[in-house]
């Protein structure tokens, strides 16, 4: 009797360690006041490939104008609404772009504000605007968020700075079944190579230390599912790895339990 007893609590501890409950917090070590190291904050740097907008201004706009790319109208719908954009340079494979009047300029590993200076110094050492006002803007710089979370996909971005939180932020969140302990960043570090650093947003040094914490242009986001929804993936989730297996494992051991009971009190 006492063995079956026994047998029949292992099998319940089982079934209850199968339906615990999953840690689905954020940087849940922390404590208040606690300070903790960040990676280092780098810009956004261009690489071959990256469209970007540079915009001359002066005082003299006929003058600044043969500086800039023109401006096309794109009508929205079958209404008269219409929006403007401003045209955009490629760099090239090279790390260039051909500028007006300036010709090829290297702008490839520049940040904005790096791009902005270059163009600004040639235009007066050349001397062919006196008070030159420079702003660069991204073109499609972007980042895909994969996995699961609550809106998948690529989502464009203008700042010189993103983090993976800004990312699953604008991907909604992720979703009850996302492991928040193994979020994979896969980064290019150029054509033929990739490196893929796996973050775990529940501890904060090692995720805010992470190379990977601030994005680049073209990283992929990838949540990866939890256990639960690998259950779901497999025909009516009948595997060893469900609450149902273990439920009918449960039944069948009582059900034997009672049997060997029965024939032994007999």
């Amino acid at each position: 009797m006492k063995k079956q007893s026994l047998l029949a609590t292992a099998f319940v501890a089982m079934l209850l360690y199968s339906c615990k409950t999953p840690n689905v917090g954020y940087i849940s070590d922390v404590k208040n006041g606690q300070t903790d190291a960040i990676a280092q904050v780098l810009d956004i740097r261009f690489k071959p490939d990256d469209k970007i907008c540079i915009i001359i201004k002066s005082q003299d706009s006929r003058l600044s104008e043969l500086f800039n790319l023109p401006i096309y109208t794109l009508r929205v719908g079958w209404g008269n609404s219409s929006s403007q954009y401003m045209s955009a340079y490629t760099i090239d494979p090279d790390g260039n772009i051909d500028f007006p009047v300036l010709g090829t300029m290297h702008i490839a590993g520049m940040s904005r504000h790096e791009v902005e200076q270059l163009v600004k110094n040639e235009l007066l050492t050349r001397k062919l605007v006196n008070d030159p006002h420079v702003t660069v803007e991204f073109g499609n710089m972007a980042i895909n968020v994969m996995g699961e979370v609550n809106k998948p996909g690529r989502y464009e971005f203008d700042r010189d700075h993103i983090t993976v939180l800004d990312a699953l932020s604008m991907a909604g969140d992720l979703t009850i079944l996302g492991q928040r302990d193994s979020v994979k960043v896969v980064r290019s570090n150029g054509v033929n190579q990739t490196t893929t650093y796996v973050l775990n947003l529940q501890k904060a040094d090692e995720l805010y230390s992470s190379p990977a914490f601030y994005l680049q242009q073209n990283d992929v986001v990838y949540v990866t599912p939890n256990v639960y929804r690998a259950r779901q993936s497999v025909v009516n989730g009948n595997n060893v790895y469900s609450t149902s297996f273990w439920i009918s494992v449960a039944s069948l051991v009582t059900s034997v339990t009672s049997v060997i009971f029965m024939i032994v009190k007999k």
